[in-house]
């Protein structure tokens, strides 16, 4: 794969109401490779001027877009869904060259990030209303969805395409407008994207996508606008709660999906072999950086030694190193910050008594490295039991009964997702219905599907992508009363 060809063709300029430009002043901001801290390319750095101009786009095309055959939205969708799956090899190195991932992950997101192109571009010709008489025979109820109106998407670096792609698939479905703006650690796959949609036929003005390195100078004024009418969030809940509010002041609707910290059970009747090959779906999925990434391992005391032996021969066999190697398996972390917290919090849990059974120490020279942990016998006191790694490290803990198992589960503020491995369907679904968590893996590491609803509860968010559900986010639900 030729890395200097794949650069060359991707977008770097605004893409602004359907045109490219640049940013106000010909600002730009640098792209690094986190595989060796270089930059990779510059790219446009929006100003809070250049996004008014994007929301003045936005609103110019909502009614027509609106307004346009629901096939047709569909048909849009479907060409850029073909090519997406087209040119995934080139998306895919674009995403490990920005975001560090190994190849393999990059190519599993592609498929993924793809599909929500085409299952929403069947989803917007199954949009549904009702007709029914009044009950008390005083007239008839007739009920439409209509499209929410301008959108802002602001999108995390650790999924560049698939979370992309999960939110303008749904608002392009309903005849929404949008503005994306992407992460700034990771804003190429979004850009390249914005030109297969340009090129897919998406009429001009219904799709903005603003990198800028100023997040807050440029998202605010907008989130003020009062023509703006939803905001969709994915990143962590601390950032997520302050823009909940500023939307709240401003009655935005809003979809939030934020930080995680899940739970990973595995009770004494668990096939260890399945369990353990779950856990390694579950926590090294992109490196560990992913909001559903399975952080605490509690197993059952009698069958932990097991666990966690056959878990760390397996994680001791993942290697560690650029993601365009053919023989990596574990990219770095995405920027010196990220390994920074994930070396603090495995310094803290060892010095608070858990076990070192594998890792934990940051190899030197260039680049975020952080190599596969293991802890054994963490203690609760660990603050890594209550705060999100993002990184490759199990933290193991054990338990005795099912009671103290779901209460372990349910002891954080998050509600993301969670796992478990039982061989009882009466515990499966007895426990499934106890945890606090808007997903829950049965007997399976990898539960994101786009033909599923994607979301929390608690401090994990609001709202759900994906799925039948997920193009509700976007629709305002009108009541007509007939005589």
């Amino acid at each position: 794969m030729d890395t200097s060809e794949t650069l060359r063709t991707v977008p770097t300029d605004l893409f602004l109401g359907g045109e490219w430009v640049a940013a106000e002043n010909n600002a730009t901001f640098p792209v690094h490779d986190p595989a060796t801290g270089e930059i990779l390319t510059e790219v446009a750095d929006a100003s809070p001027a250049d996004a008014a101009r994007a929301l003045d786009a936005a609103v110019a095309a909502g009614a027509e877009w609106a307004a346009t055959a629901p096939r047709e939205r569909g048909e849009v969708l479907r060409a850029a869904f073909e090519a997406l799956t087209a040119r995934a090899d080139d998306f895919a190195l674009l995403m490990t060259l920005e975001m560090g991932k190994a190849l393999p992950e990059s190519r599993a997101e592609v498929r993924y990030g793809a599909e929500f192109f085409r299952w929403f571009s069947e989803e917007a010709v199954r949009i549904a209303g009702r007709y029914t008489h009044s009950p008390a025979g005083s007239g008839r109820i007739v009920v439409t969805k209509q499209p929410v109106g301008p959108c802002l998407a602001i999108t995390p670096w650790n999924f560049p395409l698939a979370m992309g792609t999960r939110k303008i698939g749904p608002a392009l479905a309903a005849g929404c407008t949008m503005l994306v703006k992407p992460a700034s650690a990771t804003p190429l796959t979004m850009l390249l994207l914005a030109r297969v949609l340009e090129d897919a036929g998406l009429p001009k003005g219904v799709l903005s996508v603003l990198p800028t390195s100023r997040a807050g100078a440029v998202t605010g004024p907008l989130l003020d606008d009062p023509r703006l009418r939803k905001l969709t969030f994915t990143g962590s809940t601390s950032v997520g709660r302050a823009l909940a509010e500023k939307a709240g002041r401003a009655m935005l609707r809003t979809s939030m999906e934020l930080g995680g910290n899940a739970p990973f059970l595995v009770f004494d009747d668990a096939d260890l072999d399945a369990a353990v090959d779950g856990a390694l779906a579950a926590k090294l999925r992109n490196g560990g950086e992913a909001c559903t990434a399975a952080n605490r391992f509690h197993v059952a005391n009698s069958v932990r030694e097991e666990f966690v032996a056959k878990l760390t021969e397996k994680m001791a066999a993942y290697r560690l190193g650029p993601g365009t190697d053919p023989a990596t398996t574990l990219g770095p972390l995405i920027d010196a910050g990220q390994k920074d917290t994930v070396t603090t919090l495995v310094g803290d849990a060892v010095a608070n008594g858990a076990q070192l059974r594998l890792g934990g120490k940051a190899p030197d020279g260039p680049g975020w490295f952080y190599p596969a942990t293991v802890l054994d016998d963490v203690p609760s006191s660990a603050r890594i039991l209550t705060e999100e790694v993002f990184g490759p490290v199990a933290a193991v803990a054990g338990f005795d009964t099912e009671d103290e198992a779901i209460a372990a589960a349910n002891a954080t503020e998050y509600g993301l997702a969670a796992y478990m491995y039982t061989r009882s369907l009466d515990r499966a679904l007895r426990v499934s219905e106890a945890i606090e968590s808007g997903m829950v893996g049965v007997n399976r590491g990898v539960i994101s599907d786009v033909a599923a609803p994607f979301g929390g509860i608690k401090a994990s968010g609001i709202g759900r992508e994906g799925g039948s559900e997920g193009i509700e986010e976007y629709f305002e639900t009108k009541y007509i009363a007939f005589e």
